[in-house]
């Protein structure tokens, strides 16, 4: 009996705009397309950032152990984990296995701004053929001995995505509240807009 090749050009997730039509959406472009516009945002007040604290005798190693509150993960950690919940986890989807970063990391703020541009750079590398190729792809999260398993895509749209925007927004904020000028212009990263010829 002959089977027909899977397709994985389009997720089957029933999307229903304001006029009530339905649409799908691909892995990719929930995944890499946003993690790159994510990583955009992230850079770009990264960059505002350093000129800030230049600017006004700021010390940038305060910055990168900077905490909203004392039981919260410092600026650092929110770096970190917004390289590991976009590239990471796309080689977490490939490896069917994910983890939560290290919070041990020693980077300083020069150190973090380019493990920024470095994750930015891959992601813009992956094929779009290759993440769709990911769908349905079993996903496992392990945090001690608590497993929580995923397909591809929900792992992505419920656990990845959250988490990437929870530590970048947080990151953001720690900048803000140093008096960084930054806006929600400097977060949102290039949009995906419609643009039409002519």
């Amino acid at each position: 009996m002959d089977c027909p090749a899977p397709h994985h050009a389009l997720l089957q997730i029933q999307l229903i705009d304001w006029n009530g039509r339905t649409m799908a959406i691909s892995l990719y472009d929930i995944s890499v397309a946003t993690y790159d516009q994510v990583l955009g945002g992230v850079t770009t007040f990264l960059e505002k950032g350093a000129a800030h604290c230049n600017e006004n005798n700021i010390d940038l190693g305060d910055i990168v152990e900077t905490r909203l509150y004392a039981d919260m993960l410092p600026f650092r950690f929110q770096i970190v984990s917004v390289a590991h919940h976009s590239l990471g986890a796309i080689k977490g989807i490939e490896a069917g296995k994910f983890s939560p970063p290290d919070a041990d990391s020693d980077l300083d703020y020069a150190g973090l701004q380019n493990l920024i541009t470095e994750t930015h750079n891959e992601i813009k590398t992956i094929q779009r053929e290759t993440v769709e190729g990911f769908e349905g792809k079993e996903v496992l999260f392990q945090i001690g001995d608590r497993e929580l398993p995923f397909t591809a895509e929900n792992f992505v749209m419920s656990f990845s995505l959250p988490n990437l925007y929870f530590h970048a927004a947080t990151a953001y904020d720690m900048l803000r509240m140093k008096g960084t000028p930054i806006g929600k212009r400097h977060y949102m990263g290039r949009l995906r807009m419609n643009m039409q010829d002519g």
